[in-house]
């Protein structure tokens, strides 16, 4: 019977969960309120699509729950939120992505993924940000449009796009290590034009956060 946790992925999952906690202290980027960006998902997401739905889960609790009590100010409402958050992204993806391993799965993944967070973050900021803000619901209302949408959204699209630019090099990198197999067939291989627009959109992105950042 197959193991669900060899030791070889422990290994990995141990590392990507380092590796997204160190991102996630040394990248945070004050965008908008209390709102920061910072990269973990791109890496709890590749936990994801590298080992499925569930690593990504597991990874993202533990990453989260870490940080709650090292590099946040926001207490249980933070691990909660950052829960949520990273696996209606990371997980929904994941899931597309096993589908079959392909750059077509892949890109629809990632775009489903974004769509969901922001769906699930609009729902979920209407009933905890007044817990953390403690002003009252009708408040944070007036800002789910204006604030919190254009915040997930651009979060999302910036992690999809940097995760289409380093999910080959990173699994290569695992191979060479000889922490993960080699794929038997599919997989997803290196695109020239999917580079080109994902570097498009992260350099678009950093640019909105720069104009949120300059405008507060």
């Amino acid at each position: 019977m197959k193991k669900v946790f060899s030791v070889e992925k422990m290994i990995v999952l141990a590392m990507l969960a380092a590796f997204a906690y160190v991102v996630m202290f040394v990248g945070r980027v004050p965008v908008v309120l209390f709102l920061k960006y910072d990269p973990k998902d791109v890496v709890i997401v590749m936990s994801g699509f590298i080992f499925g739905p569930f690593s990504a889960f597991i990874v993202s609790v533990v990453v989260s729950f870490i940080e709650m009590f090292t590099a946040s100010d926001t207490g249980w409402v933070g691990f909660v939120m950052n829960v949520i958050s990273t696996c209606s992204f990371a997980c929904t993806a994941a899931i597309i992505y096993q589908i079959k391993k392909s750059l077509k799965f892949a890109v629809l993944g990632l775009i489903a993924g974004v769509i969901t967070m922001v769906i699930v973050m609009i729902a979920w900021n209407y009933f905890l940000t007044p817990i953390f803000m403690k002003i009252p619901p009708s408040d944070v209302l007036e800002l789910l449009i204006p604030v919190f949408l254009p915040f997930n959204l651009l979060k999302g699209v910036l992690n999809a796009a940097i995760t289409m630019l380093l999910y080959k090099p990173l699994t290569s990198l695992l191979r060479r290590m000889r922490l993960m197999p080699n794929p038997t067939s599919g997989g997803l291989k290196i695109n020239i034009p999917a580079l080109i627009i994902s570097s498009f959109a992260v350099i678009t992105c950093i640019l909105f956060i720069i104009l949120l950042r300059t405008s507060t």
